[in-house]
């Protein structure tokens, strides 16, 4: 990307020392853009704004301290898209503090496609864990793209589940975009810059400070038709961002569980206010029917997988080491599938390890 002189501008007026965001969108809307807000008198600044900020303002653009940033830019894979343009997502112009600015590394596109946050418990279960994935990598597949804050346990199975599906993914972080956090999931956001998105609204070289997560949760509802909560224990960050969804308007869905597990209390106190019981996947897709975009064809391979498997199942209950040898499949790759088709409503399990396909 090839700075200007109107980036230049965004990008000064986004690092002015004091001024917020309800500060800037103020001075936005009283001067019409950031380069009329630094050609502005000082009494005129005054009458927006604080005197110490109105000074800061017009020292001027300040070129040292936008250097870093303009390197930053010159790798072909990093963007900055201000709230002006056409690629910042739409969604969030419709949230009470949308962010002036956001970095972006990797694909634009994203940045407006139908989209579901499905966040979590950072302390998941196995179970919890399998099914963020699973969720994720089913809807992701219908189309949505899956967003959520690329923390440990759910955030992360979400990510690696809808980078497997046609929707990708886009990864929200409370840190600067030249930092990974947590350094645990290095990997992960590699994987998010190459194949999906990594957005940020703080600037390079912002540290993991905690007043910075609930910040970054907004976006991640806001930029959402819906978020869905896999697990989540009482004390979950995972449940603001499903108090933040409910207060854009958006869709709350929650994966019910067992009810002597702590990772499942946040989520039932949800279902309790009104959030939506899921079950599977198809639950959130006729929910969301009118944000999904129009589905391709699956492809003969997959369809013949699926038909193959339940067509061995059949109706009657049967364990998984006997699909196994019907199926020809290992049990990983029998656990994998089974597990999508009972997202999709299609296979039931029963209690001790059997499973039956659904009429």
């Amino acid at each position: 990307m090839i700075p200007d002189a109107s980036l230049n501008a965004w990008l000064a007026l986004s690092l002015t020392r004091g001024l917020g965001g309800e500060g800037a969108r103020c001075l936005l809307k009283e001067f019409g853009s950031p380069e009329a807000v630094f050609a502005a008198s000082a009494g005129s600044l005054k009458a927006i704004v604080k005197a110490d900020i109105a000074a800061e303002i017009g020292k001027g653009i300040d070129d040292d301290l936008l250097a870093p940033v303009l390197a930053w830019l010159e790798d072909s894979n990093n963007r900055i898209v201000t709230l002006a343009e056409s690629d910042y997502p739409q969604a969030l112009l419709n949230i009470t503090d949308p962010p002036l600015l956001l970095y972006v590394k990797g694909r634009l596109d994203l940045l407006n496609q139908p989209a579901l946050a499905v966040v979590g418990s950072r302390n998941a279960t196995q179970q919890g864990i399998n099914n963020a994935e699973a969720f994720a990598k089913s809807l992701s597949d219908a189309g949505l793209c899956i967003i959520s804050g690329m923390a440990h346990g759910i955030d992360a199975a979400a990510h690696r589940g809808a980078l497997q599906g046609r929707g990708s993914s886009i990864g929200v972080i409370g840190t600067g975009l030249d930092k990974v956090y947590p350094a645990a999931n290095r990997d992960l956001a590699h994987a998010l810059a190459s194949q999906g998105t990594l957005i940020s609204e703080f600037p390079l070289g912002t540290p993991p400070l905690a007043t910075n997560f609930p910040r970054r949760n907004r976006l991640i509802s806001g930029m959402s038709a819906g978020c869905l909560v896999v697990e989540a224990s009482l004390q979950s960050g995972s449940l603001i961002t499903a108090r933040l969804a409910l207060e854009q308007g958006r869709d709350v869905f929650a994966i019910p569980g067992s009810i002597h597990a702590p990772q499942s209390k946040g989520c039932h106190a949800l279902l309790k206010q009104g959030a939506k019981l899921v079950e599977t996947a198809q639950d959130i897709l006729e929910e969301l029917g009118s944000c999904l975009p129009a589905l391709p064809a699956s492809s003969p391979a997959a369809q013949g997988a699926d038909s193959a498997l339940l067509g061995q199942l059949g109706f009657d209950p049967v364990d998984l080491d006997t699909l196994c040898t019907r199926c020809s499949l290992t049990m990983a790759e029998l656990s994998a599938m089974l597990l999508v088709l009972e997202l999709e409503g299609r296979v039931s399990a029963l209690p001790g390890g059997l499973y039956q396909r659904i009429h």
